[in-house]
């Protein structure tokens, strides 16, 4: 009831699921208190000891949370870390509200996460969209860390300089490109793909050709992970287990 309650749904609509499912409607005070000892025991989660994490890999993003502040719902910007561990379990390392185009909002959200216990030393690579500033801070907070970029987010971006009767057709060829068996290969596809479409959409091209490089990082790890090292959709995830309906 009471991730019900945080979630938005009013305390009135509340008693009266109460009364359905347990027999008696819940008071305010009830629910309140309910949701204050919900909300420390989320703080002290938050807040955990990081120190025995064995991380490999951390995955970032930021993402809207519906959270419900001074008594109406809101849409919270929260960064969230996931890490993969060395045996290939994730955990959720960090969500802190904060800006996702803000440098400085990731560079504290990633000091939070080492003054938690993170050994930076571990993680070998990090999963994420081509956000502002994002990337160059990652690399000096993770110096022996590589990058790879979400290939489902630069596919957006070439997608969305595409007209719309050529969207399927690059589309596919975008997947072929990405999910090449090699790096050699993912190369040929692109060059075969700028010689077709480097007059007709130079756009496209030149922001496939940006991000490339650091699309293609995944292909230099272990090719059993290489499904999991694609893209950011471990956070897509996590926004949709933790997405509640609004009020009514």
């Amino acid at each position: 009831m009471c991730v019900m309650f945080l979630a938005g749904i009013s305390t009135r609509t509340l008693s009266l699921m109460s009364k359905r499912l347990i027999g008696r409607a819940l008071s305010h005070n009830e629910v309140s208190k309910a949701a204050r000892e919900l909300t420390e025991a989320v703080e002290a989660w938050r807040e955990r000891d990081l120190s025995q994490e064995k991380i490999k890999y951390i995955v970032v993003d930021g993402v809207n949370f519906s959270m419900r502040v001074d008594g109406s719902i809101e849409k919270v910007p929260v960064l969230v870390a996931i890490g993969i561990r060395e045996d290939g379990r994730r955990t959720v390392l960090g969500l802190q509200a904060g800006d996702k185009e803000s440098a400085s909002s990731w560079r504290e959200f990633f000091k939070d996460l080492k003054r938690r216990g993170l050994d930076p030393s571990g993680v070998k690579l990090g999963i994420m969209d081509g956000l502002p500033g994002l990337e160059k801070v990652f690399e000096e907070e993770f110096p022996k860390a590589r990058v790879q970029h979400c290939q489902v987010h630069v596919s957006r971006n070439v997608l969305a300089k595409v007209p719309r009767k050529l969207k399927k057709t690059i589309a596919d060829e975008l997947r072929s490109i990405f999910y090449a068996s090699s790096r050699k290969k993912a190369l040929e596809f692109f060059e075969q793909f700028k010689a077709r479409w480097g007059r007709e959409i130079p756009s496209a091209v030149r922001c496939l050709e940006r991000s490339l490089d650091s699309c293609l990082t995944y292909l230099d790890f272990p090719e059993d992970e290489w499904i999991s090292l694609r893209t950011t959709n471990a956070i897509e995830r996590v926004n949709k287990e933790f997405y509640k309906p609004q009020a009514y």
